[in-house]
């Protein structure tokens, strides 16, 4: 069956997926979304003895209806390969009473990279499809991973450009070092003197402003997404759950039909929706637990019903979740608004304008697959020390505040559901903080060394997990990026970047 996209402001309507995954943002400013959820085609049972490459095909077919079979199947093979180092692609690790879900085995060590391998495929298959004739222009806001990751996948892609914005201060020296030393002719990022809000409201200006979308297009250049809003983000994400489901099935983790929960540290709520998606489609999912950090404005919308982004803005230890705008909560409100697109733009207005709006009843009653939960940075670090003592599991700092706040929920519910939590990050990512973590004592802490990599080797030593190849990498390499502006000039610094690459 054909699956077109709609947007969620009501603005553009019946877009193939091709054409929604090449422009990212739909004109309004909306977001792309399925007319239907599709259901998964292939029983459970199947779906235990797949690869990740099968299992991907399998949910990827159904939502990406205009690619052919072996379009989507190179796109696939090319993106899952020996860029990771694991066949599993996502293995589950079982510890301390739930299974980890590590989607950090990719080429930058985090969960961006599940998607972030495939969509550049995507995106040049789109262009293919839809005769595209000017160079696409990925640009995009990032709390850390995005970036990264969006640069490594697009690099030296024929027919694109990648320009990242990060907030400096506001990612960890590796997630920082990651991004200024990546190579690529066509890769170029800047930090701004603001936080992510700051950042990716300042992408979304520049996708609004059609006076610039004109100016480019006249250069050649077409601007495109690879944030989450992309719905060639969000889907691939969708896999992993599936894949995850599979997995506990085959190794007689769960019986056949048996609900899970999963729990997802949550910033910008697409890694958690695609879990959403995935239960819509028939995958058996009780409950979806988000984890905030202190930045908990997800937490009081869905204890609520209003979301409310006038408050402080936290830099935390967990700096991917840093945000107070999710952008992705937009196809949830859709969803629940039985896809009411006037309603969903009436509170995306009133969120612009006002910071903040409040859903009605049947919405919320819509929404209560999910349940909410916070941890603050004190509450992050001891899951971190317990579960790595009791266990010898390591996580980061974003997993977690997600199992910290699934061992709450679980202490208060009782459920004892058989729960997955996405691991979304090595903890060499966040060295310092997980190192502080499970420090045995003040001294031992004060002793850490300040270089970045001795740190990473401390962490080697103590933990026995080894240094990731993707942190030896930078560790010597050039700094090839070092823009910087305000979050009123980066339209200009865009400019700047492409007229003189040209």
């Amino acid at each position: 069956m054909e699956i077109y996209y709609n947007s969620t402001r009501g603005g553009e309507n019946h877009v193939t997926a091709s054409r929604a995954i090449l422009k990212g943002l739909a004109d309004d400013g909306g977001l792309f979304m399925p007319e239907k959820i599709p259901a998964l085609d292939c029983s459970l049972r199947e779906l235990s003895g797949m690869s990740y490459q099968e299992t991907a095909y399998e949910v990827m077919k159904l939502f990406f209806t205009d690619f052919t079979e072996q379009e989507l199947r190179d796109c696939i093979s090319r993106a899952y390969d020996s860029k990771f180092d694991t066949e599993e692609i996502a293995p589950l690790a079982k510890a301390d009473g739930a299974y980890y879900l590590e989607l950090f085995h990719g080429s930058t060590i985090a969960f961006k990279d599940m998607a972030l391998s495939i969509l550049p495929h995507l995106m040049t298959t789109a262009a293919r499809k839809n005769r595209a004739d000017k160079t696409i222009v990925i640009l995009t806001a990032t709390s850390g991973d995005t970036g990264k990751a969006a640069m490594a996948g697009f690099a030296d892609v024929p027919g694109t450009k990648i320009i990242v914005f990060y907030p400096k201060g506001g990612v960890s020296r590796v997630q920082e070092l990651q991004m200024v030393t990546q190579r690529g002719e066509n890769t170029a990022v800047a930090s701004i003197a603001g936080n992510f809000d700051d950042a990716q409201s300042g992408v979304k200006k520049i996708f609004g402003d059609r006076e610039f979308a004109a100016e480019l297009a006249d250069r050649g250049f077409v601007l495109s997404s690879a944030n989450s809003i992309n719905i060639g983000r969000l889907v691939p994400q969708i896999v992993y759950y599936v894949y995850a489901y599979g997995k506990l099935l085959e190794n007689g983790e769960i019986e056949e039909g048996e609900k899970i929960n999963i729990t997802v540290p949550t910033g910008n709520f697409g890694n958690i929706l695609a879990a959403y998606f995935a239960k819509r489609m028939g995958l058996p999912v009780s409950r979806l637990i988000c984890a905030s950090n202190d930045n908990k404005v997800l937490y009081d919308f869905f204890q609520t019903g209003v979301y409310d982004r006038r408050r402080e803005f936290i830099l935390t230890t967990s700096p991917s979740m840093d945000i107070l705008i999710s952008s992705n909560l937009e196809r949830l409100l859709y969803l629940a608004s039985d896809c009411d697109a006037k309603a969903t733009g009436e509170l995306m207005r009133q969120l612009a304008e006002n910071g903040f709006y409040e859903i009605n009843t049947a919405m919320k009653e819509k929404i209560a697959d999910f349940t909410g939960g916070f941890a603050d940075q004190e509450e992050n670090a001891g899951e971190i020390r317990k579960v790595f003592r009791d266990t010898g599991y390591l996580m980061d700092t974003h997993t977690g505040v997600a199992s910290s706040v699934y061992r709450r929920y679980r202490e208060e519910t009782g459920d004892q559901t058989k729960t997955v939590i996405a691991s979304t990050a090595s903890p060499y990512k966040f060295s310092r903080s997980v190192m502080e973590a499970i420090c045995d004592c003040t001294e031992e802490r004060e002793a850490l060394p300040e270089d970045e990599f001795e740190l990473c080797d401390k962490m080697a030593e103590k933990s026995g997990i080894p240094v990731p190849m993707a942190v030896k990498e930078i560790r010597n390499a050039e700094i090839r990026h070092n823009r910087t502006c305000r979050p009123e000039e980066m339209e200009d610094m865009v400019r700047q970047i492409l007229w003189q690459e040209r």
